[in-house]
């Protein structure tokens, strides 16, 4: 075909150029048809899921950054229960999971005063197609690992795929989706995907990149304390496995001087010491063992700071506002087991908790009650009748939902009293329309087996076993029989990972950008793979519907009433016993210790402490 079209173009100069231009127009739609993608991409600076990036190709530092910080000091902050392992990135072992922040760097750094926004890290630029059916990135010629090692493609790929086969099950999920991964030039990979979804290019980018070397000789999955030579600011220091770990920066770090890290990583020192009690915490910070102390007791914070640091002005109090999503705190209910899988029980316990009187008497009444997954923000839903477009999209489902997911739903509240007498009520009614009737003073079913129960609780959870306590004593007026199980957080992590307890307590954080992760949280695969955070065992097709939709769709209102009505399935499923939240975080902390005035939309949750504070007396 080629030959004779040639041959055409030899008769007239006219014709010849008319021959050309076929040709060209001929090449063009074929390049259109089979890869559209090389008409729209290009390499860019940074990647956002929705709309454009905040910040320019020009950008000089991050806007929640002080790009003048001072650079020393040392800050010391707790962590709670221990670590017997290194290697964060695999089911086995407790990590430190500062290793993950400080240590190992991902091709993309995100920008926290964006939903979800991500820029130029290890990889200098980041390309795909309109489509977002592949990605490519180009790592920065300058990018090396802590001991002078360039970072290669070669490390990137061996990453990723042996996070994604070997790794922790939060990995799997996405590199399934991942059809093809190849190297491009001496810098440059791309991979290639087998299923829609607009968030991969990002997911990607924020997988870890570890040095391939690093493993030679050993196996990934297992658990271990040798130190990984990472890429980031920090370096793995002094350790005793179980009671502290310091990370100390890198002088000599690569990446000090790249726009993303300006007015970052400014402390030399960061330690984290463990504690298995929480009460011993709050007393060690008060002695000046830790730097910084993050309040959850609104009461507590208003009278109980009063000590000897206060008042000579060695500590500061600070107030930080956020704009992040409430998330999900409270009690979960495991469907798992038969006791909650029916919906009218889970009800009933709702009921049952009297958070009106528990918040006043542990908060003075301060903190409110986190009324849905997303709510504080503009992906929560709403507590009347589903609007339309949220309603287009769930209706499909509707014959598996309760009735209230479209119709409206609101947490029940109590008068404040200790008797909860309405509430309570109700939740008998409840019970009984699930078979559940008191016979001598306890609730049996009709086989008459007692409504019983274990919540599990970490020992060092002490304000969780005081909200317990009261619910506990509430539940015996219903004829029910719950115990509370304290555990160490070893023995805690091994049976949230095997998923064996009745009913224990659950905090899933959300962000303003939800994506991939909520499969890890909510997707049916967790009712029976060990690991995952699908700490209710909830296997929900409208979910796993809104999931898709939320990951495949390009319009951002569409986006928006996917992650309203997953917000819907999500509490209308009555799943947890929510508490509280606080819409400000109570931060104390040394008074050498400052932050910028300006902060990001997430407030302290992320990227904030230590990664922008710096020391100055």
């Amino acid at each position: 075909m080629e030959k004779r079209q040639n041959r055409e173009c030899i008769v007239a100069p006219m014709s010849r150029l008319f021959c050309k231009a076929r040709i060209l127009v001929s090449i063009v739609a074929a390049v259109a048809w089979l890869t559209p993608q090389f008409a729209l991409s290009a390499p860019q600076h940074g990647l956002a899921m929705n709309g454009d990036l905040a910040l320019k190709l020009d950008f000089t530092a991050l806007p929640y950054a002080n790009p003048d910080a001072p650079k020393g000091g040392t800050i010391v902050l707790s962590e709670s229960g221990s670590f017997d392992s290194l290697n964060p990135y695999i089911l086995k072992g407790q990590a430190p999971w500062g290793i993950r922040v400080h240590v190992v760097e991902t091709l993309l750094g995100q920008n926290y005063d964006e939903p979800f926004s991500m820029y130029g890290l290890l990889a200098e630029s980041v390309e795909t197609d309109d489509a977002r059916s592949w990605v490519e990135f180009t790592l920065r010629p300058e990018a090396r690992f802590s001991n002078g090692d360039p970072v290669t493609v070669e490390d990137v790929i061996w990453s990723f795929e042996t996070l994604g086969e070997l790794g922790h099950p939060r990995y799997l999920n996405s590199w399934r989706k991942v059809a093809r991964s190849e190297i491009t030039g001496p810098r440059s990979i791309k991979f290639t995907f087998n299923t829609p979804d607009r968030e991969l290019p990002l997911i990607l980018g924020l997988r870890p990149v570890l040095r391939k070397a690093d493993w030679e000789g050993r196996a990934f999955e297992d658990s271990g304390l040798t130190p990984i030579t990472g890429s980031g600011p920090y370096k793995i220091a002094e350790f005793e496995a179980g009671r502290y770990i310091t990370f100390r920066r890198d002088p000599n770090y690569w990446g000090a001087d790249l726009p993303l890290n300006a007015g970052v990583n400014n402390l030399d020192v960061i330690k984290y010491d463990y504690y298995t009690d929480q009460s011993v915490v709050f007393e060690a910070f008060k002695a000046g063992a830790l730097s910084a102390f993050r309040e959850g007791n609104a009461q507590r914070w208003r009278d109980s700071y009063d000590f000897p640091a206060i008042t000579s002005g060695q500590v500061v109090k600070s107030e930080i506002p956020h704009q992040r999503p409430t998330g999900m705190t409270g009690f979960v209910m495991n469907t798992r087991r038969d006791i909650f899988k029916d919906i009218r029980v889970r009800d009933a316990l709702i009921h049952a908790f009297n958070f009106e009187f528990i918040n006043k008497a542990l908060n003075g009444g301060e903190l409110p009650r986190i009324t849905s997954y997303f709510a504080n923000s503009q992906l929560s839903m709403t507590h009347g009748a589903a609007d339309e477009a949220v309603s287009t999209l769930l209706q499909p489902f509707a014959d598996t939902l309760p009735a209230d997911t479209l119709t409206g739903y609101a947490l029940p509240e109590s008068d404040g009293s200790n008797r909860n007498r309405g509430n309570l009520r109700k939740a008998a009614k409840l019970l009984a329309q699930a078979g559940w009737t008191v016979q001598d003073g306890v609730l049996k079913n009709a086989a008459g087996e007692p409504f019983a129960f274990e919540i599990l609780l970490k020992n060092t959870a002490t304000e969780n076993e005081a909200i317990m306590g009261i619910f506990v004593d509430t539940l015996k007026r219903l004829g029910i029989e719950a115990s509370l199980k304290l555990i160490d957080p070893v023995q805690h992590r091994e049976r949230l990972k095997d998923y064996d307890y009745d009913m224990v307590y659950f905090t899933r954080y959300m962000s303003l950008s939800p994506g991939n992760e909520q499969r890890l949280y909510w997707g049916r695969d967790g009712v029976t793979v060990p690991g995952t955070r699908n700490y209710m065992g909830m296997d929900s097709p409208a979910a796993e519907a809104m999931i898709s939709t939320m990951l495949e769709t390009k319009d951002g209102a569409q986006y928006n009433a996917a992650v309203r009505a997953l917000d819907r399935v999500l509490t209308t499923g009555r799943y947890v016993i929510p508490i509280w939240y606080n819409p400000v975080s109570f931060l104390a902390h040394d008074a050498h210790l400052h932050y910028p005035k300006e902060t990001s939309l997430y407030g302290d949750w992320t990227g904030f402490l230590p990664d922008v504070w710096w020391y100055e007396k």
